[in-house]
């Protein structure tokens, strides 16, 4: 019987850093009406590829958010780095947890 290999350990969640400018989007602010004045407007992301590589396609257009291709300006690794590289499957639950926990500590967040 073969024995099965572990998942590759090939992707990453993201989060990038939004100008403030963003809360005048009517959909991110519908998105965060618990929004703590002073805290960030961050993207939460996941990605195969590096996150520098990532946020280097979003400022191009290249398959971008319109939030960070429009308000990114910079990915903030302090929240994000513990937790990559992992498997696909592991990735989109963390992108979706990391996102609930950044807006529960009243973070304005966007993941699509």
């Amino acid at each position: 019987m073969p024995t099965r290999r572990p998942p590759r350990q090939s992707h990453h969640v993201y989060v990038v850093l939004l100008d403030d400018r963003v809360w005048n989007e009517p959909s991110f602010r519908k998105a965060n009406p618990d929004h703590a004045l002073g805290r960030p407007c961050v993207y939460v992301g996941m990605t195969g590829l590096d996150p520098d590589l990532r946020f280097d396609k979003h400022k191009a257009g290249i398959q971008s958010n319109r939030f960070v291709f429009k308000y990114g300006l910079r990915l903030l690794p302090a929240l994000y780095a513990v937790y990559n590289p992992m498997p696909y499957e592991a990735a989109r639950e963390m992108e979706v947890e990391l996102a609930i926990g950044l807006r529960e500590a009243g973070y304005g967040v966007w993941q699509a």
